[in-house]
């Protein structure tokens, strides 16, 4: 899964208007057209999108959707974490604080996509890359994360 494919994903279970995306991306620092976002969306074929989506570029999409729900904070300069093998975990600690979400909040999501997870392996997705009890998250949670939170939201 890339990047397009989790906004794409993300977008549809949020329940987010072309308009907002393009509002979200800059609050988060971006500028993205409409119709650039909507090259971000359309696939050239089974693998490929017209507009590739760069690390920064996603976390910059996720940075906004925080400030988005939550405000902008003062004299903050946002870290650039995100890279391709941590995008899930990242994108997961995201829409947790965007959300405003408990952890029992995101078990009972996981549930609602038929991911059974206790807190400690939840727990674990959310630590900080390089912590001892660190484990990175896969695609197919991310993708079931995404379908439980589609209920809630549309």
């Amino acid at each position: 899964m890339n990047h397009n494919d989790r906004l794409k994903r993300l977008r549809y279970a949020l329940d987010i208007r072309d308009v907002d995306v393009v509002e979200i991306f800059k609050l988060g620092g971006a500028v993205v057209s409409k119709e650039e976002f909507l090259s971000m969306l359309t696939m050239v074929d089974e693998e490929t999108y017209e507009t590739e989506i760069s690390d920064e570029l996603f976390e910059r999409f996720l940075n906004g959707l925080v400030t988005s729900q939550r405000g902008a904070r003062e004299g903050v300069e946002p870290v650039f974490e995100l890279r391709q093998r941590n995008a899930n975990n990242i994108l997961l600690k995201k829409i947790k604080i965007a959300l405003s979400l408990t952890t029992d909040d995101m078990i009972e999501i996981f549930e609602d996509g038929d991911i059974k997870m206790s807190k400690s392996e939840l727990g674990s997705f959310l630590r900080k890359e390089g912590h001892r009890n660190y484990k990175q998250c896969l695609d197919n949670y991310t993708k079931h994360f995404l379908l439980g939170l589609v209920p809630r939201f549309r």
